[in-house]
């Protein structure tokens, strides 16, 4: 009688399929005839400078009839090479994987995505008891662009924002699961938030390996229920780990209120040494997952409150109540069509909170919004802070943390920042 194999054996096989199948796929890839694009007189200048984005306007010839998804080569108005990317119709027509004459195959992405891997280990974040969630891919500042990859506790979530990275997800998967082995059991695609249906491309968020329900992960020694089925991006906003750590050293016997609270990652941090806290948000699925998180770490503790209610509705009338506001809204702004409205808006957010907050307290304020520059925002709570006539001082200025890394040679990928204030 036959006797089944053992599991170790079955993931070793299964492994090796999916190792044979991503070697054949590239290797398909590599046979295709590449479409050239050559640029304009003086538009290769962003790629001289490393700039990973080339935008339509720079475009003089496309020799082909390219699909949004393949692999270009980017030539200059010489002929000269200069790149090989992502195509994509639109105002960004090329996302470049490489400024060098290599071969975007396996061994490509399986490089880049180790690098990631060592890059956050040196951080200190692989194998961490008291940190397992962090960002393993972060697109262009791992030079991976269009591919965001968040791990949480074994699972990894990935979210595609090119069409050119949807098209490899499974290769993308084998090749994660190749770099962290048995850290890995699940691998969940959440491609609907950033890849909109059409032809060829389906919007539909599933496994493309193993099976997981929502995770309980750790962050600084606190815990967290994740839900990346339904929570926004993969599930926790992650590039806020080092600003909540920063944020519990200020909330000691304060009134803290959280708008836009989320799931409560800032409230948890400040029930640690706060009078009370007060959790703001608009969903109601939100403000009951930060309810089952301050229960995770505080159990049934009466300092807590959330409220299902608009943020501006409910900063209408606060004054003197709080002591502490956290003000983490979502983005404004996603295209510069909008900037203007969008720094009208944390103009209009950051005023009502400094009118209103007791004298002597503390607001942590910020903009994720990638078209906001740190200037811009700066001089938008600046506007707010003039309006209303009270002494406001700058305690720190914050951005993401290091594994969310800023390319140099793409500023756009630093996208968070911050200010802590202190208001007279």
């Amino acid at each position: 009688m036959l006797q089944p194999m053992p599991g170790s054996v079955i993931r070793s096989i299964t492994g090796l399929q999916e190792k044979v199948r991503a070697d054949a796929f590239f290797e398909e890839i590599r046979k295709v005839e590449r479409v050239k694009i050559v640029l304009k007189s003086g538009k290769d200048e962003s790629l001289h400078r490393l700039h990973p984005w080339i935008f339509s306007g720079a475009v003089k010839n496309i020799f082909g009839n390219p699909a949004e998804g393949d692999i270009v080569d980017i030539f200059d108005n010489k002929n000269n090479f200069l790149a090989t990317g992502h195509y994509q119709p639109g105002s960004i027509a090329v996302r470049i994987l490489t400024f060098s004459r290599e071969e975007p195959d396996k061994r490509f992405f399986l490089s880049k995505i180790r690098d990631a891997f060592m890059y956050r280990k040196s951080l200190g974040l692989i194998d961490n008891p008291s940190v397992n969630v962090f960002r393993l891919v972060h697109a262009e500042g791992d030079f991976l662009p269009g591919l965001i990859i968040d791990f949480y506790n074994g699972v990894a979530v990935m979210q595609m924002h090119s069409v050119g990275m949807y098209r490899i997800r499974e290769e993308l998967a084998a090749i994660l699961r190749e770099t962290m082995g048995e850290r890995i059991r699940a691998i969940y695609d959440k491609r609907a938030p950033t890849i909109p249906s059409k032809p060829g491309v389906k919007g539909e968020n599933g496994f493309l390996y193993g099976s997981s329900d929502p995770v309980t992960v750790t962050e600084n020694g606190y815990r967290f229920r994740i839900d990346w089925t339904t929570g926004q991006k993969t599930g926790f906003f992650i590039d806020q780990r080092d600003n909540r750590r920063l944020l519990a050293s200020y909330t000691k016997g304060r009134k803290v209120l959280n708008m836009f609270g989320y799931t409560g990652g800032f409230s948890v941090y400040a029930m640690q040494d706060a009078e009370c806290v007060h959790t703001v948000d608009s969903s109601a699925s939100a403000t009951e997952l930060a309810d089952v998180n301050v229960g995770l770490n505080y159990g049934d503790d009466p300092r807590h409150r959330s409220f299902r209610e608009d943020a501006f509705e409910f900063l209408r009338d606060i004054k003197d109540k709080y002591d502490l506001i956290i003000l983490d809204p979502p983005a404004f702004a996603k295209h510069n069509n909008v900037l203007s409205n969008a720094l009208q808006g944390y103009k209009r957010l950051n005023m009502k909170a400094i009118e209103q907050i007791r004298p002597g307290g503390i607001i942590f304020t910020f903009s994720c919004s990638q078209v906001v520059t740190r200037e811009n925002f700066r001089k938008s709570v600046f506007a707010a802070a003039a309006n209303t006539g009270r002494k406001v001082r700058i305690l720190h200025q914050m951005t993401q943390p290091p594994d969310h890394p800023v390319n140099i040679y793409h500023p756009e990928s630093e996208y968070l920042k911050g200010l802590v204030l202190y208001v007279e």
